[in-house]
């Protein structure tokens, strides 16, 4: 398998797991009693302390960072996890659910430039359209495009570009990782774990124990952070070792579309004509960044066959 194929294969089966935490937080959310922040600050520690504890027992060797790695951890972390998580949850609560999804998934739009500017990956024509229809894809998935979805204010607005600004640095921060760390893991277990010390600071001892003795909320929690959570950011982590950060970013915009697939085959929600149309948009989208990623690799290679002649 070539390395960009290992890249796509790595974000999409991570997209897959992100698609499915929707349905754990919604489900908690509804029934039990737990606020948002809660809810991030409870699934970013069990996610750090689970992968911290498997590192120590597996790769000790990958828990060694240094006094250097510290910044870079808090603007993994806090910056690009902590506070998504936190304008995620605003971004919904102002915006709406629909509303929410296609201002957080700017993210590709902001990786692409942003890592255009600060990591010279090639800002083309393909990325371009992608961006567009990925964009495009997201509106009429979540349905975005009805006039009475749009019920914001500009603070709302602000707040879930906001989400797709934090994501982007996340996938920027990520992909400069994978020249300092040699394990995707060590950069996932840390990153969290400076998440929830970020997140830690919303939190009082009662609200962070809200959910109270309710066996069946912790479990269902914790299965939330250890598998489709921990598995979802790992392999998106692991995608940036092979992939351009913008092309990753791209192929992660299939969430919302797999999300809505989900909730027609468990929950039996119709589809729409216009929400099938979106969601051709965004495979559309994600096949000229692979097509773009292809491109680049070949590209590579005959320069590297030219200087080696």
């Amino acid at each position: 398998m070539t390395p960009r194929a290992k890249g796509i294969l790595s974000a999409v089966v991570g997209t897959i797991f992100w698609s499915t935490t929707a349905i754990f937080i919604s489900y908690l959310l509804e029934h039990h009693n737990i606020q948002p922040l809660t809810l991030a600050f409870w699934r970013d520690l069990l996610i750090s302390s689970a992968l911290l504890l498997f590192l120590a027992v597996r790769q000790p060797g990958a828990l060694r960072i240094t006094r250097r790695d510290l910044p870079f951890f808090v603007l993994y972390g806090f910056v690009g996890l902590a506070v998504f998580n936190g304008l995620w949850s605003y971004s919904v609560k102002f915006n709406g659910a629909a509303v929410a999804t296609v201002l957080a998934y700017s993210s590709p739009a902001f990786t692409v430039v942003l890592a255009w500017l600060l990591l010279r990956e090639a800002l083309t024509l393909r990325k371009i359209i992608a961006i567009v229809l990925s964009l495009a894809g997201c509106v009429l998935v979540v349905e975005a495009h009805r006039p009475d979805v749009w019920q914001v204010n500009l603070t709302g607005i602000l707040v879930g570009l906001g989400t797709g600004l934090a994501f982007a640095i996340y996938s920027l921060a990520g992909k400069w990782s994978t020249k300092r760390f040699a394990s995707p893991w060590t950069v996932t277990a840390y990153g969290f774990l400076f998440a929830a010390l970020g997140l830690m600071l919303t939190q009082t001892p009662q609200t962070a124990l809200s959910m109270g003795p309710r066996w069946d909320g912790w479990l269902i929690l914790a299965v939330l952070a250890l598998v489709p959570s921990l598995l979802g950011f790992g392999l998106y982590t692991l995608s940036l070792r092979y992939l351009q950060a913008g092309t990753a970013g791209l192929i992660a915009s299939l969430e919302p579309a797999l999300t809505t697939l989900m909730a027609i085959t468990l929950l039996r929600r119709p589809f729409e004509n216009v929400q099938w149309l979106g969601m051709g948009f965004i495979l559309a989208a994600v096949a000229l960044a692979q097509n773009e990623s292809t491109t680049l690799e070949k590209s590579n290679v005959a320069l590297e066959e030219t200087v080696m002649s």
